[in-house]
Order: C-alpha cells, then sequence, then structure tokens
C-alpha cells in the first residue's frame, strides 16, 4: 500500500476545501437546510459543473470522473468538514454504483450519465431504516429486512403490466426530492422469496413522499409510502444477485461514511481549537490550562486514528479482493471519535456550545445522528469480528465476501 496520495487527489481535496470554505459557511448551512429540497442547488450545480462531484467514481463512458472509491472518500471528508447538505452520499454514493453494478445497459446510459453532470438526483429506499444491514455492515443481509412476505417493508408483485410495489420506507435519505428512488423490495413470497431494487420514477402514481423533522436538519430524511406504484425492475432478471451487490458496496459506502465523519470531527475540532486559544479566563487562554490541552490530545489522537482507518478502508474497498469487514471497523471507529469530539466541542465551548446560534450544536446533532443511522459501532465491530471468525467462527459468509 502506498500511503501517500497522487497530486492529483490532493488537488481535489484542496479545490474542494476551498471552494466550501467561500459557499458553505455555518450561516449558509442554516439557510440550505431551511429550503423546499434541504440543500443548496447553486452550490450543488456549482460542484457538478467545475469539479465533476456528482460523477467522480463514475465511469467515463457514462459522463463520471472515473475515480475511486479514495477521491470519493476524500470528497467526502471535506464535505463533512463543513456539514453540508447535499445529495452526495443518498445519490452518488449509495445509488449510482448500484445502478452501474446491475442496471442493464439501456437504464445506465440513461441514467448515470444525468447523476454525473448533477441533473438527478436520486436515493436508495431501504425499508426500516435498516441501511447497514442491507450493506451487510452489520448482519446478514440476505435475510427478510425487505419485507420477508409479511406485512411490512416493501413487497413487490408481478403483473401483466409490470412490476407493482407496496409499502413504506421510513428515514429515506433525500427522499422528499430526490428524482429517481430505487427501492429494495421482497417478492416471491416464501417459495422464491427474494429481495430486489427497483427505479421508481418522480412522479410515478401512488407514490407518497413526507418530508421528516430529523435530528441533523443537514441530512434531510423523509417517508415514502408506495400505494401499487408502477417500478421498473433494475437489471434484465429478477434473479439478481442483490445482496451480493449491496454488500459489494457496502466497503465503499462505509469509507465514504467514515471519512464523511473524520472531516465533521476535525471541523469541530478545528472550531474549538481556535475557540480556547482566544477566549480567555484569570487572564490567560483557557487553551493554556492542562487540563484543556490533555482533552484536546486525546481528541487529536482519536481523530488521526480514524482518519488513517477511514483511508485505509478507501484503499482496500478499490482493491481485487476487498473485505467488507475493513470498512464496518472504520466506520466504527470514525462514529466514535465523531461522537467525542462533538461532544467536549459543547463543553468546551462553555455557555456557547449549547446555543442555537452557535455550530458546535450542528456537529453534535450529526454525531448523533449518524451513529442512529450507520451504527451503533458495536454492531459494526461485531459483525466484522463474526465474518472474519475472530471468536471461532469459519468467517465464510456468503452474503458478505466478495
Amino acid at each position: 500500500m502506498d500511503a501517500a496520495f497522487t497530486a492529483e487527489q490532493d488537488e481535489i481535496r484542496r479545490t474542494l476545501r476551498e471552494l466550501l470554505f467561500k459557499h458553505c459557511g455555518p450561516d449558509d448551512v442554516k439557510a440550505a437546510v431551511r429550503t423546499p429540497r434541504g440543500w443548496d442547488e447553486a452550490l450543488w450545480r456549482q460542484l457538478a459543473e467545475h469539479l465533476g462531484l456528482p460523477g467522480l467514481a463514475l465511469p467515463a463512458e457514462y459522463g463520471g470522473v472515473g475515480c475511486g472509491p479514495t477521491e470519493l472518500a476524500l470528497a467526502c471528508e471535506e464535505t463533512g468538514r463543513v456539514l453540508m447538505p447535499s445529495p452526495l452520499l443518498p445519490g452518488v454514493v449509495l445509488t449510482a454504483p448500484l445502478i452501474a453494478a446491475l442496471g442493464t445497459d439501456e437504464q445506465r446510459a440513461e441514467l448515470l450519465p444525468r447523476i454525473a453532470c448533477g441533473g438527478l438526483t436520486a436515493t436508495l429506499a431501504v425499508p426500516g431504516g435498516t441501511v447497514p444491514l442491507a450493506l451487510g455492515l452489520t448482519g446478514d443481509n440476505g435475510g427478510d429486512w425487505a419485507g420477508g412476505g409479511r406485512a411490512g417493508g416493501i413487497q413487490a408483485r408481478h403483473t401483466r403490466d409490470g412490476w407493482r410495489l407496496y409499502g413504506q420506507a421510513d428515514q429515506v435519505l433525500d427522499g422528499h426530492g430526490a428524482g429517481l428512488l430505487l427501492a429494495a423490495a421482497h417478492t416471491g413470497g416464501y417459495a422464491r422469496s427474494r429481495t430486489l431494487l427497483f427505479v421508481v420514477r418522480e412522479g410515478a402514481v401512488g407514490l407518497a413522499r413526507t418530508r421528516r423533522t430529523a435530528l441533523d436538519e443537514t441530512r434531510s430524511q423523509a417517508g415514502v409510502e408506495l400505494r401499487d406504484t408502477p417500478a421498473e425492475l433494475l437489471g434484465a432478471a429478477d434473479d439478481a444477485d442483490v445482496p451480493g451487490a449491496l454488500a459489494r458496496l457496502g466497503g465503499t459506502a462505509a469509507a465514504a461514511l467514515a471519512a464523511e465523519a473524520v472531516g465533521a470531527a476535525d471541523g469541530a475540532f478545528a472550531r474549538t481549537v481556535e475557540y480556547v486559544g482566544a477566549r480567555e479566563q484569570f487572564g490567560r487562554p483557557i487553551g493554556s490550562f492542562q487540563a484543556v490541552k490533555h482533552r484536546l490530545a486525546d481528541l487529536y489522537v482519536q481523530i488521526q486514528a480514524a482518519r488513517s482507518a477511514a483511508y485505509y478502508a478507501a484503499w482496500a474497498a478499490g482493491g481485487e479482493q476487498a473485505d467488507p469487514s475493513v470498512g464496518g471497523l472504520a466506520l466504527a471507529q470514525a462514529l466514535e471519535a465523531q461522537r467525542a469530539v462533538a461532544g467536549e466541542a459543547v463543553q468546551l465551548h462553555g455557555g456557547l456550545g449549547f446555543t442555537w446560534e452557535h455550530a458546535a450544536h450542528l456537529y453534535f446533532k450529526r454525531a448523533a445522528s449518524d451513529e442512529l443511522l450507520f451504527g451503533p459501532a458495536h454492531r459494526l465491530r461485531a459483525w466484522a469480528a463474526e465474518c472474519t471468525g475472530l471468536f471461532g467462527g469459519d468467517g465464510d459468509r456468503e452474503a458478505v465476501v466478495v
């Protein structure tokens, strides 16, 4: 492994950081989350036109930049640093790779160029808020998490007019405004039980979407209801290995999420260091007190360790023999580091830290929300240990080994 970044990778990070520093400050973030879409559409268009961010990890033949998981992780680290509200995670990290992996030639040719140019936003609708399980990060994703032939989840049935979906999914990232939904649904009943992915177009009959009040406003979420909604099967056949494709995506998605969490932790840490260096007590900056120094030193070590794990996970995700447990472990470490830094940031900012006007609460809410959406850390570690046979298991999990 070559731990040094290339000149191109450094340029991606530098350019994105400079642009976000100018256009994505705390006040800009607070204004963006209150728009109908929940993010700054003008900024997203600028990132698409000048940096090609939506197509960063998509193949060049579909209008993408052709980069890999490492470049995507670096971009997520910078967007996480400023808590940028955007369709990057649901569309670029979660949905586009599945279309590229499982879609037909016609589906890829139609959808991927539109995603790459930023004209089409997309999201992955998973029933029950089970995104980590669906990606094979907290358990065997070959089970019935999409519905299991019972009430609940999303059910798919094939009719003479095509596929129809019925059910609901909560906590769908950017679900209220995404132009395309990629819904995971159960079909086949008990005889041929399986999970498939379906393309649901904006404005489809029977599609109802409601924006939810979320703990973290910078990650807009929605409830999606499907009432006999027409949908298009992703791929040419209904026997595709959807759990396997989701598990392969799990390593890349976990690395991107880990890098984003590291960026958020680093952003909160930088603000805290700046504050304790300026805030005076007893005639001297509080940052000069030994107790404060020790607390900041501990946070710095946690951030650097989590960053190293995230970078390694991104590098491993781009390899031919990717180990899905690496991403889960990196994500667990990053979530813990983000939570620790955000909590200390609120405390070290004193009376300012918990006020609505200050940015510290935004980082704290991001840390708490990420733990709920993509964790918890102990389950990520437990499943990684089981997959690798750390505690005596055989480590052979067909659903997650890629």
